[in-house]
């Protein structure tokens, strides 16, 4: 796992296609934005686990297609 220190307004780049920003820091949490093609899904990883857990794996995968 690479670790990184950013600001405010800081990006990290990912390959090509894909940049996340942190937007902002407050109360212990850090607002990201991320840019990233349409066709990659960008999934919090509690909620593809409560997917998963409700309707098994595939579920999310189905959840996935459908954002693209």
């Amino acid at each position: 796992m690479l670790v990184l220190s950013r600001k405010v307004g800081e990006r990290i780049l990912i390959g090509d296609q894909i940049s996340v920003t942190v937007v902002r820091i407050a109360g212990g949490g850090v607002r990201l934005g991320i840019e990233a093609p349409h066709e990659l899904p960008v999934v919090r990883e509690e909620l593809k686990e409560q997917l998963d857990a409700r309707d098994g794996p595939a579920a999310s995968e189905r959840t996935q297609d459908a954002a693209r």
